[in-house]
C-alpha cells in the first residue's frame, strides 16, 4: 500500500544551484535549473562526468567559477511558532525543546518515541497508515516494516501511563491516529 504524504515545504532561493563534488576544485558550480524547475540531489558514480550527462538530455549548465563568500547569506531560522508547544488535557508537547510531560510530569522518550508523539498530537483525529509513518518519521532510508511502528506505540502508551495510553488508538489493519479527548 503507498500513501502520499505532504512534502515539506522549500523556500525557493533566486538562483538555484547545483553544487558540484569530486574531483572538480571547491566553489566551482553548474547552474542546471531553468525557470520554476525542482531541484534534486543526484548522487552519480565516479567515472560519470554531470555536465555530459546534462548536455546529453538537453540541460545547458552554466558553469562559473565562484570566489569564496559570494554566494548568498542563508536567511535566519524563523522564530519558534505559538504551535511549537502543543497542548491537550495533561499531554503537553514542546517541539523546540524536545519536550513531553503528562500531567506536569516530564516523560524520559527517544527520539523517534518524541518525533512519533509529536506527529500524532500535531495531526488529531488523523488516521496515519504504518507506511506513513515508516516514511514520515524514520525516513525514506528505513528498513524494516509496520511492526517497527507498533512496538514504538506500544512504548509510547506504557510511558503516557493508563490515564492516557488510549489517546493513541488502533485503526485495525491500517495504523494510528490520535484522539486527544478519548474517555
Amino acid at each position: 500500500m503507498t500513501t502520499a504524504i505532504p512534502a515539506p515545504v522549500l523556500r525557493r532561493s533566486p538562483a538555484p544551484r547545483l553544487q558540484l563534488v569530486g574531483d572538480r576544485p571547491p566553489g566551482v558550480y553548474v547552474d542546471g535549473s531553468h525557470g520554476g524547475r525542482v531541484g534534486y540531489l543526484v548522487f552519480l558514480p565516479a567515472d560519470v562526468d554531470p555536465v555530459a550527462l546534462m548536455n546529453a538530455h538537453g540541460i545547458r549548465p552554466e558553469i562559473r567559477s565562484l570566489e569564496p563568500g559570494t554566494l548568498p547569506a542563508p536567511e535566519p531560522e524563523p522564530a519558534p511558532h505559538p504551535d511549537a508547544v502543543q497542548r491537550d488535557d495533561g499531554i503537553r508537547v514542546d517541539r523546540a525543546r524536545r519536550l513531553v510531560e503528562v500531567d506536569g510530569r516530564e516523560l524520559e522518550l527517544t527520539y523517534l518515541e518524541f518525533d512519533l508523539l509529536a506527529h500524532l498530537v500535531s495531526h488529531p483525529y488523523t488516521v496515519h497508515t504504518r507506511d506513513a509513518l515508516i516514511s514520515g518519521i524514520w525516513g525514506y532510508g528505513h528498513i524494516g516494516d509496520g511492526r517497527t511502528v507498533d512496538v514504538h506505540v506500544a512504548r509510547l502508551r506504557r510511558k503516557l501511563g493508563p490515564a492516557y495510553r488510549d489517546r493513541i488508538s488502533t485503526v485495525r489493519r491500517v495504523g494510528y491516529k490520535y484522539v486527544p479527548d478519548h474517555q
